[in-house]
């Protein structure tokens, strides 16, 4: 069984990152869509808000888990048996990030693999700061993001 982590902070959610776990799916036989904590941000929407809304996104799709980790991509891969980083690029600022942590991930451990899709057309220019941005200037997300974050913001 291939099985894959996709880890981010998914504050929220985009068009984009479902775009990257629908098209994974074909490549995996389940995706781990991992929300990171990190103590020293304050998001939009709280771990547990992001959890609800990326299960609300995929309910029903069993080959589609969400779960919530604390520290390196490369430990929550071996506990829950994945052999796979599935990452998503934009551009070229993207390609320079995700080519060093892969590196790195690569020394750390060897025998997971990182996997990146490119974002398709159309999708590229969405991220989950410029969302923040719009919604904290009351802007429309309607083509942005699933219908689980725009009702979440409403809710707010």
């Amino acid at each position: 069984m291939k099985i894959a982590v996709f880890p981010g902070s998914f504050d929220p959610i985009t068009n984009a990152h479902v775009d990257i776990v629908e098209r994974g799916q074909r490549l995996f036989d389940k995706i781990y869509v991992a929300v990171g904590v990190n103590q020293t941000k304050k998001g939009h929407f709280s771990t547990a808000e992001r959890l609800a809304i990326i299960e609300e996104v995929f309910h029903g799709n069993n080959r589609v888990e969400t779960m919530q980790f604390n520290g390196l991509t490369v430990d929550l891969c071996r506990q829950v048996n994945a052999g796979y980083i599935l990452r998503g690029m934009r551009n070229t600022l993207d390609f320079e990030y995700e080519q060093a942590i892969a590196g790195n991930n690569g020394m750390l451990a060897p025998d997971i693999e990182t996997v990146f899709l490119i974002s398709r057309s159309g999708l590229s220019h969405i991220s989950s700061t410029i969302i923040r941005e719009i919604m904290a200037n009351n802007g429309d997300i309607s083509q942005l993001v699933p219908l689980a974050v725009q009702q979440a913001y409403q809710r707010r």
